[in-house]
């Protein structure tokens, strides 16, 4: 905006001055010229509260530290790089930053830190990644410090589906204040859509530590707070490409009763990298059943405009209900919102307090065409109902491919879900789309999720174990695609599992290529349905406890893929106690070893 007499407080000689001099400013001289009056004018209120003449030397500023710590706690990559690029953006703005996971920052070091900002997600029912558990522990534990002297900001990830939204976020936030830290910013609870509330938080932080020194003062506009939560590559989360497929094959054998998808997709022209243990990222679209059900449920015109976004664009019901928006999964500010929308006597007392359980119990399983039809919603306006809606979230998947081994291709292994419930079949959303709708030659929009906790050993010499029962053996397969092209020299120990050895059993013709050639040292398989007993991957570990706790002893390397309440949970308790039955120990001693592990980032997991 050019400064005018009419829209500013200067006359026309300085109205000219300042139009000459501000477009040559950079950013630093601008944030310079921001504190500097801020700090005059701080000044000059003293002296005239206290009646003290001010002089025309340059004031004096307290002095406050540029030394910022931030920490972060994150289970598949998104909460470190965030944590990265805040960092950057700090840099930028002449702060000195010591950046850091949970798991590798010397817990009494805190006591000596005086900005910290905490970035961390929840995971599972409420619970730390698996990166930040050792620090929450330690800050909840009588050995934390008292932390009068502290300044900290929490940001936390979560999602709305889940009872304990945010909960670790939350813990730490109320935690750092009990020992004393002030807040530089209000916590901030992101949803799975989390860059515009991300770039709030990273906003609001830089101005509080701005204002604390007018010296050091820092000004950050909306489009600068947004390319800090943003990606660094032209292809990102919030601007995926559009890649093309190039085969979509079903992994499993004629009579199973799975459907598991081994999905190739092009990667070319996109300059997107990734390395194994990073996973892609898909945004799907809902079943096209149930878009036409949901919009004759509720009345409306499929052809009808409705806003989808903050620019204000338009789409119409059906596109909206397709690709824009989730509509399979129901989350307690979903059900509140919605709630305003109607004089619906029953569904305002579901959501009111006092029905926490009854609420919980209500949106398990439930999608919105049953809201819908159980609450009688029709009528509401499609463009008040759709203005409410959460975001399509994209799908995450382990990538199952080295890119050494095929350049410009990505490679994912997706297990098709199909149940039927309350009379209807029901379906996943990505999944059912890449089994029925997606054919080679169509496209996909996807995105690269680094993921810098599930990573191969530096020394391609360390032995590694794999336990990845179904499409969780997806990783392991761009493990040992990695470790071929490379000539890694490692032992490799593949367990795995799944229903039906004829049937079933996917990759089988690679491991046993890869065990053929040395690529794989060893493989134990777990195939529950050829038994009468059923035998899962934890027991298969259990019968070669001494062989895998002599690998544990030469420095081994574990990795964990697959579902976390069942599996990933009966696998930690296997590792356990095969630790202590072979090692000597108690169960706290043998938990300890695994915490080492952890720490040592000998023992990570990919787990959902």
């Amino acid at each position: 905006m050019e400064l005018q007499v009419t829209n500013s407080p200067f006359n026309q000689e300085q109205v000219e001055l300042l139009n000459r001099l501000l477009p040559t400013l950079t950013e630093s001289q601008r944030v310079w010229l921001s504190g500097y009056f801020t700090a005059i004018n701080g000044a000059a209120g003293s002296a005239s509260a206290g009646s003290v003449p001010v002089t025309a030397a340059a004031p004096t500023v307290e002095t406050v530290s540029k030394e910022v710590t931030v920490l972060f706690g994150s289970q598949s990559g998104k909460a470190q790089g965030l944590a990265k690029k805040f960092s950057k953006k700090l840099e930028e703005q002449g702060f000195q930053v010591t950046l850091s996971s949970m798991s590798d920052f010397k817990p009494n070091a805190l006591k000596k830190v005086q900005n910290l900002l905490v970035l961390v997600s929840t995971h599972g029912e409420g619970v730390p990644p698996d990166n930040a558990i050792s620090f929450h522990d330690f800050l909840h534990s009588k050995r934390a410090p008292q932390l009068d002297g502290l300044r900290y900001s929490v940001l936390s990830l979560g999602d709305t589906s889940y009872e304990f939204f945010c909960q670790t976020g939350k813990d730490f936030d109320k935690r750092l204040g009990e020992l004393g830290g002030k807040q530089l910013a209000p916590r901030v609870d992101c949803d799975v859509d989390f860059d515009e509330p991300a770039a709030e938080w990273m906003s609001s932080v830089l101005s509080s530590l701005s204002a604390a020194s007018a010296s050091q003062s820092v000004a950050v506009s909306g489009a600068t707070a947004s390319s800090a939560a943003g990606a660094e590559s032209e292809f990102s989360r919030t601007n995926p490409f559009e890649a093309e497929v190039l085969e979509n094959l079903n992994l499993n054998g004629r009579g199973s009763d799975r459907e598991t998808r081994h999905v190739e997709i092009s990667l070319e022209g996109s300059n997107l990298q990734y390395e194994p243990g990073d996973c892609l990222g898909i945004y799907p679209e809902n079943h096209p059943r149930l878009v036409e059900e949901l919009i004759e449920a509720m009345g409306w015109d499929a052809d009808e405009s409705v806003t989808v976004n903050k620019n204000g664009d338009k789409r119409s019901v059906r596109y909206a209900l397709t690709r824009n928006f989730e509509i399979t999964v129901l989350t307690k500010p979903l059900l509140e919102q919605i709630a305003k929308l109607t004089i619906n006597t029953d569904l305002n007392g579901l959501v009111a307090p006092g029905n926490e359980q009854e609420l919980k119990s209500y949106i398990s399983g439930r999608d919105l065409l049953d809201l819908v039809q159980d609450y009688s919603l029709k009528g509401i306006a499609a463009g008040e109902f759709i203005a409410v809606l959460r975001k399509m979230p994209a799908r995450l998947y382990s990538i199952a491919s080295s890119s050494k081994a095929f350049p410009d291709e990505v490679h994912v292994t997706v297990r098709a879900v199909r149940y039927e419930a309350r009379g209807r079949e029901r379906y996943g959303v990505c999944s059912v789309q890449l089994a029925e709708r997606v054919k080679a030659g169509e496209a996909l929009p996807v995105y690269i999720q680094n993921n810098p906790n599930f990573k191969l050993p530096e020394n391609p010499d360390t032995p590694i174990i794999m336990i990845g029962p179904g499409t969780g053996v997806a990783p392991f397969r761009a493990f040992l695609g990695e470790r071929e092209e490379t000539g890694a020299e490692g032992k490799t120990w593949l367990f795995y599992g799944d229903q039906h050895f004829s049937t079933d059993f996917l990759y089988q013709i690679e491991w046993q290529r890869w065990l053929k050639d040395g690529v794989l040292t060893r493989m134990d398989v777990a195939f529950s349905r050829d038994t009468d007993q059923k035998v899962y991957v934890q027991h298969r570990m259990l019968e070669k406890s001494k062989e895998l706790y002599q690998w544990l002893q030469e420095g081994a390397s574990v990795y964990v893929c697959g579902d976390e309440k069942r599996m990933a949970h009966d696998v930690h308790g296997t590792l356990a106690t095969i630790i202590e039955q072979e090692g000597g120990f108690s169960s706290e001693e043998a938990a300890e070893y695994l915490s080492r592990m952890q720490q040592q980032k000998r023992y990570q997991r990919d787990v959902y």
